[in-house]
């Protein structure tokens, strides 16, 4: 047995245990978790803080933060689903009849998460911007980021790996786009 089977099989049984977990008054959040338009109050908050905390430049953080969004959006769709072609468990034939669907199953592939890579993009950039300037903001960012994430497996539309590692796609991207937020305020403070 390769070693890629073995993960393949690991991540499809860790898929089934966690997609098995269900009940109705989750049913409801997490179909709502999923949904982008949801989370514009807190996109709104984000960017109070951006303002309070950075000033005239938010508008720098802003098209940082976008940027990020950005790119992990399209990398997680072009440089991985249009790539590995994974499907997702939704439309895995050999597992409809054991998960979960909670709402609409979405494209075709699944490898790597979208959601997550996008999540933990904003995460990641905003945690670096904000460091040391609020206590907690971390852990809740990347609790919400996880939360989000989370209810794609449960709403069975990912494995856990598609959120594993577009999670770890995201935190770069964010780590990046931190980077060259960096450069950006650095050239126009000296300006």
């Amino acid at each position: 047995m390769d070693i890629i089977h073995t993960i393949k099989q690991l991540d499809t049984e860790l898929f089934l245990f966690l997609n098995s977990k269900h009940n109705s008054f989750f049913d409801v959040v997490m179909y709502w978790a999923s949904h982008k338009f949801v989370w514009i109050p807190l996109y709104a908050f984000f960017l109070y803080l951006a303002y309070k905390f950075v000033g005239k430049r938010v508008w720098l953080v802003l098209v940082c933060a976008a940027l990020a969004v950005l790119l992990a959006d399209q990398i997680s769709t072009q440089a991985f689903k249009h790539v590995f072609l994974r499907y997702r468990p939704c439309h895995n034939l050999t597992l409809q009849s054991q998960l979960h669907l909670n709402g609409n199953c979405g494209g075709m592939y699944g490898f790597i998460s979208s959601h997550a890579a996008n999540t933990f993009a904003i995460a990641m950039f905003l945690f670096l911007v904000f460091k040391g300037r609020m206590k907690y903001f971390g852990i809740s960012v990347f609790a919400w980021a996880s939360f989000v994430s989370y209810s794609r497996i449960y709403n069975g539309v990912h494995y856990p790996a598609d959120i594993a590692v577009g999670a770890i796609v995201g935190m770069a991207i964010g780590i990046v786009c931190f980077k060259l937020y960096q450069f950006a305020n650095t050239k126009l403070t000296h300006e």
